[in-house]
């Protein structure tokens, strides 16, 4: 547990994009608690083993503007501003931001279980990963 927090603070600071300090537990429902590697259940509209963006620093009603499923690497597109990423993924999958496409300059982990709110801007791509 002290190690999965180093690194998400890591990812917290290395960034520097954050808009909390640093990431926090996902709440609310989600049968979750960071650093287990249970089945997660659907939670805020994103469905379990997905990773989820809502638009801005919230929910957004639980309804995700984008969702990732498979392993592997997506390219971005018109992603700008904060956006909440959930990783709802099961089994400690974690998922990846990247400052370059086809997942270059990647930063960080965001572990199972866990959001963070940040700036898209400069990110291009991201990376699911067990």
């Amino acid at each position: 547990m002290h190690r999965m927090l180093k690194t998400t603070l890591a990812l917290a600071l290395a960034v520097g994009a954050v808009s909390t300090a640093g990431a926090t537990t996902a709440t609310a429902g989600t049968g979750v608690t960071a650093g287990t590697t249970a089945v997660a259940a659907a939670s805020h509209g994103c469905d379990s083993g997905y990773v989820c963006f809502y638009p801005g620093a919230g929910w957004n009603g639980d309804r995700p503007s984008h969702r990732y499923y498979n392993y592997g690497t997506y390219n971005l597109s018109n992603m700008f501003g904060t956006y909440r990423i959930f990783n709802n993924q099961t089994g400690g999958a974690i998922v990846r931001t990247c400052t370059g496409y086809n997942g270059t300059g990647c930063q960080g982990d965001l572990p199972a279980g866990w959001y963070i709110d940040k700036d898209m801007t400069p990110i291009n791509s991201i990376v699911l990963a067990p």
